[in-house]
């Protein structure tokens, strides 16, 4: 699968190792065209390392990076300081104090450097920031005083103002509300130039001319986006499949066909041996007759494993373009959650909602407006106030994971992990659930620092899902923040199996139409909480 616009950035046995000897691109070789282009892969294989060495960020160990144009990057968390200013978050703080200075008749060589060609920055400013709901008024407001959202969109601006030739998003669409990725789609539609975009959102990679995947080293661009993408890769797949099978059949065809050759030889050889005991014949023109077979036998033999040999090789060649896509399934333990239990209450400014039973229900709203202040009152138990967001909870079992997944003894197993969830539970019977939830072998056994970010995730997922006794209320807090779409797919797979009440506060949209929910509530900039009918 390849594209056939012309090339924007161009690698070239590209490798890149970490200090400490760890190697985390080798020999990586490909090309992104003019246009829109989504990057996926699963965690770890190398996204945002490959964005910071096109960038310039990280140089290469070896290999080279040939840009068409300038680089414009944009990272996966902004560093703000609680002064910078939103003129310093578009990157043209400096370009403005100079065009102001020179307004007010200072007219320095420093000042008319610093402008450039920019004496229209403003206009163009105030133009770019209506498309995300701000102005050129807005240029010297604190950055302290948004949204971490309105701030992420904000910056991507700035780089759509810079106009570089390139421009690289990595996870764009993190913490961002409903309408906030509303914004950032429109900006994306419009984008001049190389835009190269890391990301598991599913619908803004919907919006990409190209879909890029970095898998097992490799670097395959396919034109068309995601959905499309995902088609002919399981078509591919499928074929691939049926190429492995072929394949397999014909090893054991050859292997067949050299057993019964091989019987054939020895029942020969004892008749041969038999007339030589027997004399009946000359015994030199024996001897001759049994050393030509011999000779036969040999070269026969030969021939038959090359044959097996080849066919082999056909074999390992097509299961090497099979991919291992593995699926949890879990058999928990029973939470002992009736339909008419009470679990826990979420107090709005306006009224108050019960979660009752094994209701799965998701929170939404706006940036900033107490998503999760709401979850942290329901866990801290802050009593219910008129006019405040609180919650209740009517269970002491509940398990959490939180935005930043945290919690784990890094310096333990992964198996010592979850044993301090479980004390009880017999370590046998940790392990083979740790198996379904594709945590196997050695894994189980390394410390958590060690792990790659999908199995440091099944980690937190398995603490929380085996829990002993099993939590009756699991609260997830944007759970799919950072996560690759394979990790997604398998957190879906593992609520499947969980009998409890869920909550859960998210921006993703995908996510949720996928967890069958029973009730979506919206919280607005009052704390007012609301039903929003499910699709």
């Amino acid at each position: 699968m390849s594209s056939s616009k012309n090339s924007s950035i161009t690698l070239t046995d590209l490798t890149f190792r970490w200090p400490d000897g760890s190697t985390a691109l080798t020999g990586l070789s490909g090309s992104f065209g003019v246009g829109r282009t989504g990057l996926v892969g699963t965690n770890g294989a190398g996204k945002s390392t490959l964005l910071r060495v096109i960038a310039g960020i990280l140089t290469p160990s070896s290999g080279s990076v040939t840009l068409a144009g300038d680089v414009g990057y944009l990272p996966q968390s902004l560093t703000l300081e609680t002064g910078t200013t939103v003129a310093e978050l578009l990157g043209i703080g400096a370009t403005l104090r100079a065009l102001r200075a020179i307004e007010q008749g200072d007219a320095s060589v420093e000042n008319f450097d610093a402008v450039g060609d920019d004496w229209d920055i403003e206009a163009r400013a105030d133009e770019a920031l209506r498309d995300v709901g701000f102005s050129a008024a807005d240029l010297d407001r604190q950055v302290a005083t948004i949204s971490g959202g309105e701030a992420m969109l904000v910056a991507i601006t700035g780089l759509r103002i810079r106009r570089t030739a390139i421009t690289l998003l990595d996870e764009p669409t993190n913490n961002l509300d409903r309408d906030a990725r509303a914004r950032l789609t429109g900006l994306v539609d419009s984008w001049p130039g190389t835009l190269v975009v890391v990301s598991h959102d599913t619908a803004l990679l919907e919006h990409m001319d190209d879909t890029a995947e970095l898998h097992a080293g490799r670097l395959t661009v396919f034109g068309g986006p995601y959905s499309v993408w995902r088609e002919q890769l399981a078509l591919q797949q499928s074929a691939a499949v049926q190429a492995a099978r072929s394949a397999e059949q014909a090893v054991k065809a050859e292997k067949r066909q050299r057993i019964e050759a091989e019987t054939k030889l020895a029942r020969r050889a004892r008749t041969a041996k038999k007339s030589y005991d027997n004399r009946s014949g000359d015994k030199i023109v024996m001897k001759q007759r049994i050393s030509d077979a011999q000779v036969s036998a040999g070269k026969l033999r030969s021939g038959l494993d090359d044959d097996v040999r080849s066919a082999q090789a056909v074999l390992d060649a097509a299961e090497s373009r099979v991919r291992e896509e593995e699926h949890i399934h879990l058999e928990l333990p029973d939470p002992d959650v009736s339909r008419s239990r009470r679990i826990a209450e979420l107090h709005g400014t306006n009224r108050g909602y019960v979660i009752q039973g094994p209701e799965r229900v998701a929170v939404i709203g706006p940036n900033g407006v107490g998503k999760t202040t709401l979850l942290r009152g329901l866990l801290e138990g802050t009593p219910p106030e008129p006019g405040r967001v609180s919650g209740q909870l009517h269970t002491d079992r509940v398990g959490l994971l939180t935005q930043r997944l945290d919690g784990l003894d890094e310096d333990a197993s992964t198996l010592e992990n979850v044993r301090a969830a479980a004390p009880d539970v017999p370590p046998g019977e940790i392990r083979n659930q740790l198996a379904r939830l594709l945590l196997r072998g050695d894994t189980v056994n390394r410390p958590v620092r060690s792990l790659s970010g999908g199995e440091r995730f099944r980690v937190h997922l398995a603490r929380l899902l085996l829990a002993d006794p099993p939590a009756q209320l699991l609260v997830f807090d944007e759970p799919t923040n950072n996560l690759d779409i394979p990790s997604v797919d398998r957190l879906v797979e593992a609520l499947q199996a969980y009998r409890g009440a869920l909550l859960v506060v998210s921006h993703d949209d995908a996510f949720l139409a996928r967890l069958g929910l029973h009730r979506l509530l919206a919280l607005d900039e009052k704390g007012g909480l609301t039903d929003v009918p499910l699709a």
